[in-house]
């Protein structure tokens, strides 16, 4: 609840003009049976003309009125409010997910972001307009309905006096049994989000595969796992609503009993009595609203506590002081010092088995090469030998557990992620299409100017297509660059990256859905018009890093050779093995 206080703070003197205004519309509807009470008893028998009826009949209209304006205008400003700190828990959890280090996104995972972000933000919102409005009539109508019945009739009132307390108990006993299982069900809420993400982003392997009755039963599962969950906390938490009409009803029958008697001896006027089954609804509306405020909290706590373990993450990978930095040996834009990786190295015990495998291998072992300015580096190796792990390490996703990076003679740990990753163009591998124009995508809200977009997709190979389309630069990419070929794809990433025309240019096997004319195309560009960056490729066609000035050879997270296509020809077997079978398999 300490999430929700700092979001709503904010605006209290807002929410303390909401609770009073609903404070009034609450008061005025607890007179309103008291003031019929005092008609049917009172002015009705002593009436000698309609005046005075109609007059007391005024001024519960009059009431009526105001409760509803009253009412109205409490809870328009509760959804204003509501909406306004939701969003800015929204914004700060957006903005913290962006900023998540690689090692930190990895413990969180993507499928939970999106439903903290989704389904947690939407539980807090609702809590937040909730407890402005019920959380103070509910109370009002409880209290204050038991307050005035007992000045009406103290004998009639001792029977509401003793059941109150006993459901309010109750309500709050189950309540607190229920935070725990809404924290369940928000984690299998997760899961049934893996798993929808998975099988929407792979639809097109489900389909060619003809295996879409495999994964609705896969789907189904993790639904059916949710679903009971959320029946079972939904069960346990609506169970006071049945058991607190019971005691109203019951109590409600002792009422009409004993005010029967009290009326037929006198003791009571009929009036009491409308007027107490009046605050009996009341009363039992009071309760149901307490049992509803306490369900709604039991949620929001749990979403709450959630959103907060992302948004209260530490800043990590932020710059080091000088005095814990490590000098570059030498000269060099890029420069490994024997680097060893592991992605799961520290992270938590209660995550290990459960989402980062069984077995805790190295990543990367002891690996050391440089790269100067204006240079560039091939990457080859089989998949999962290293190849992309290089590259987060680079632009600082992750930090190695063993030895040092640098990026222009500074570690990298000395950079200010902005400063740093400024240098960088980048395709990674599976890139993300967004759905805007291609301009945006190419742009993507940096300071490149209209050549600059015009000449990067010319040596990306994408001048061609997308001058093509009626409103060239302007036409609309659909979600994932659907409306594009995967060649069409890459070439625009491609051009995203050259268009800044940045110091050092990453392509991570960025040309595989490209043709070889294409791809022997595009290093020749970038050879002729970006050959002042230094190059990093990672490819698994070997034909892509055959003119680099020196290629490294990566097999399960080891450097098994480098050098130039000669050398590494001369001196590494499997490097030898894979350019035979992959040139026979180009001439073939």
């Amino acid at each position: 609840m300490r999430l929700i206080w700092r979001y709503v703070r904010p605006y209290r003197r807002f929410i303390l003009a909401v609770m009073l205004i609903k404070l009034l519309g609450t008061g005025t509807d607890l007179l309103m049976p008291y003031v019929l009470e005092h008609l049917l008893d009172h002015v009705i028998p002593a009436a000698e003309n309609a005046w005075p009826v109609v007059a007391w009949g005024g001024v519960m209209l009059f009431l009526t009125l105001i409760t509803r304006v009253l009412n109205i205008t409490a809870n328009r400003m509760s959804v204003k409010v509501a909406r306004n700190s939701t969003y800015a828990v929204r914004r700060d959890l957006f903005h913290t997910a962006l900023n998540l280090s690689g090692r930190q996104m990895d413990q969180v995972g993507l499928p939970s972001l999106i439903s903290r972000m989704t389904s947690d933000t939407y539980n807090v919102q609702n809590f937040v307009r909730m407890i402005q409005t019920m959380g103070i009539r509910a109370p009002i109508m409880l209290l204050g309905g038991i307050a005035i019945t007992l000045t009406m009739d103290t004998g009639l009132a001792t029977i509401l006096c003793i059941m109150a307390p006993i459901m309010i108990a109750l309500v709050t006993f189950v309540s607190w049994k229920g935070i725990p299982l809404y924290n369940e069900v928000q984690k299998r809420m997760d899961a049934l989000v893996r798993r929808m993400r998975e099988s929407i982003t792979g639809i097109r392997v489900v389909k060619a595969l003809g295996k879409e009755p495999y994964e609705q039963r896969r789907y189904g599962e993790a639904n059916a796992r949710m679903t009971s969950q959320e029946v079972k906390a939904s069960v346990i938490m609506s169970l006071p609503g049945p058991i607190v009409t019971l005691f109203l009803n019951v109590g409600l029958t002792l009422v009409v009993l004993v005010g029967a008697r009290r009326v037929n001896d006198g003791q009571t006027a009929p009036g009491v009595i409308l007027a107490f089954l009046t605050y009996f609804n009341m009363i039992l509306m009071g309760v149901m609203g307490l049992n509803r405020i306490f369900m709604m909290m039991s949620k929001a706590n749990a979403s709450a506590n959630r959103i907060g373990e992302v948004i209260d993450l530490p800043e990590d990978l932020t710059p080091l002081p000088a005095e814990q930095l490590a000098e570059a040996p030498g000269e060099g834009m890029l420069i490994f010092d024997h680097v060893s990786f592991n992605y799961d190295a520290d992270a938590p015990e209660e995550l290990h088995g459960q989402f980062l495998g069984e077995e805790r291998q190295q990543c990367l072992r002891d690996i050391s090469f440089r790269v100067p300015r204006g240079g560039s580096l091939g990457i080859i190796g089989a998949t999962g030998s290293g190849k992309t792990s290089i590259i987060n390490l680079l632009m600082r996703f992750y930090d190695p557990q063993e030895g040092h990076v640098f990026v222009d003679g500074r570690d990298v740990r000395a950079y200010e992620k902005d400063d740093l990753h400024r240098k960088f163009g980048v395709v990674f591998q599976n890139d993300v299409i967004f759905a805007d124009t291609i301009r945006e995508n190419v742009t993507f809200g940096r300071d490149v100017s209209e050549r600059m977009l015009v000449s990067a997709a010319k040596d990306a190979m994408a001048r061609g297509f997308v001058e093509a389309y009626e409103d060239a630069y302007d036409h609309e990419a659909a979600i994932r660059g659907a409306n594009f070929s995967g060649g069409q794809k890459q070439r625009l990433l491609i051009a995203r990256a050259l268009a800044a025309e940045p110091e050092i240019l990453i392509l991570d096997d960025a040309s595989s859905a490209l043709d070889y004319r294409t791809d022997a195309e595009l290093r020749k560009a970038i050879r002729e018009h970006h050959g002042n960056a230094t190059t990093v490729v990672i490819a698994q066609r070997i034909s892509s890093v055959l003119s680099m000035d020196q290629i490294i050879m990566l097999h399960e997270g080891e450097m098994i050779g480098r050098g130039t296509h000669a050398e590494l020809m001369a001196s590494c077997p499997e490097y030898r093995d894979i350019y035979r079978t992959q040139m026979s398999e180009e001439v073939s």
